[in-house]
């Protein structure tokens, strides 16, 4: 499955997005009046493949959850069972990502792909998948959240003792991320948005973006759910020590997701390569998402043409990962919670970009002289 995916992932349109540009040039505004705006819609003709593109709606937010061996060093605070229990209140729509797709209008699912500790029971057995099943045929519900059931291990190993994971665990979670990539896409998906949730999930995230840009984990390493100094230099040490340990090659994505990687990170790394190869945008959340966006685009060069970045996390290492993709955010609040929170808030600008080539007059069409 990986493989032809990667196969389909094809570079955009350059006669879609130089229609785009010459468009942009006739609408009754000036010039790049609206800025990043005007590229990113540009971007979007020259993913779809035609101008204007497709409007991004209706929005599929997709949460990857797994939990971490790493834990065991102490690099948070947080138990690792509030990853099981933060599900439950994903499913209850008790959380700030609910919130943010309920304003939005966007479909919220969550994956488990590789909980340690037992789920919360889910009333509506119709909104659950069995273990590698695909996401499901329907289209899911704005209102109500989703829970697919693809554990493929009970969390990572610890990656500062061995390898987090073997190459067929990681083929398995990145099968599951362009399964549920694929199913929203057949469902209706104009936009897939990228969530995660994983106690301990930013340090495998610091040790992917330190392998993949080549850097000192000083410089990719932050403080996740706001560790206190002691845990901070220790969360350092330990990314540091992985990575002189397992010597992830940036060459072999697939052997850094293993190493250093976390189940969330390589299903979301699968999910954006599913959608570069649907030619549906994927508009990226923070730092754990960025993380796995290296390595798709380690894996397919051009699936970066799909790819929209939400938000600048707090993290460090997101700047980090986003100037190496060369993607500038759409917004900087100084976030860092995670769940598709900053995708979702950047969404709006996604769809007023797109809408714009759209909806906008001409000079001609509307009479206007231009300069």
């Amino acid at each position: 499955m990986l493989e032809t995916t990667i196969a389909t992932i094809g570079p955009p349109d350059e006669s879609a997005m130089a229609a785009a540009r010459e468009l942009q040039g006739r609408l009754t505004k000036p010039p790049g009046s609206l800025g990043a705006l005007e590229e990113l819609s540009v971007r979007l003709a020259g993913l779809a493949g035609r101008c204007p593109p497709p409007l991004p709606e209706p929005a599929a937010v997709a949460i990857f959850a797994g939990d971490h061996g790493v834990h065991a060093q102490g690099v948070t605070p947080w138990p690792q069972e509030v990853t099981a229990q933060m599900i439950g209140n994903f499913l209850a729509g008790g959380a700030v990502v609910n919130a943010f797709a309920r304003q939005a209008g966007a479909s919220v699912t969550v994956v488990d792909v590789g909980v340690a500790t037992p789920l919360p029971t889910v009333d509506d057995p119709s909104a659950t998948a069995g273990p590698g099943a695909r996401a499901g045929g329907a289209a899911p519900s704005r209102d109500v959240p989703r829970l697919v059931a693809a554990n493929v291990r009970p969390g990572t190993r610890d990656l500062a003792v061995t390898a987090a994971l073997t190459r067929d665990e990681v083929r398995a979670a990145m099968a599951t991320g362009i399964r549920v990539a694929d199913d929203l896409v057949d469902a209706g998906a104009g936009i897939l948005l990228t969530g995660d949730m994983g106690i301990g999930n930013t340090t495998p995230a610091a040790a992917l973006i330190a392998a993949f840009a080549g850097l000192d984990p000083a410089q990719t390493t932050g403080r996740g759910t706001g560790v206190d100094d002691p845990t901070y230099a220790r969360k350092v040490d330990v990314v540091r020590a992985a990575l002189r340990r397992h010597a992830p090659d940036p060459a072999d994505p697939l052997g850094v997701l293993a190493a250093v990687g976390g189940l969330e990170h390589a299903a979301l790394a699968g999910f954006i390569l599913g959608a570069a190869a649907r030619r549906t945008p994927v508009l990226l959340d923070g730092v754990i998402a960025v993380s796995a966006a290296l390595a798709a685009a380690a894996f397919a060069p051009h699936a970066v043409a799909a790819m929209v970045a939400g938000h600048r996390s707090a993290e460090p290492g997101a700047t980090v990962a986003l100037r190496r993709l060369g993607l500038e955010p759409l917004i900087d609040l100084g976030l860092r919670l995670g769940e598709g929170t900053g995708a979702l808030l950047a969404l709006p600008v996604v769809t007023g970009a797109v809408r714009v080539l759209h909806e906008v007059a001409t000079f001609d069409s509307a009479g206007v002289a231009e300069k």
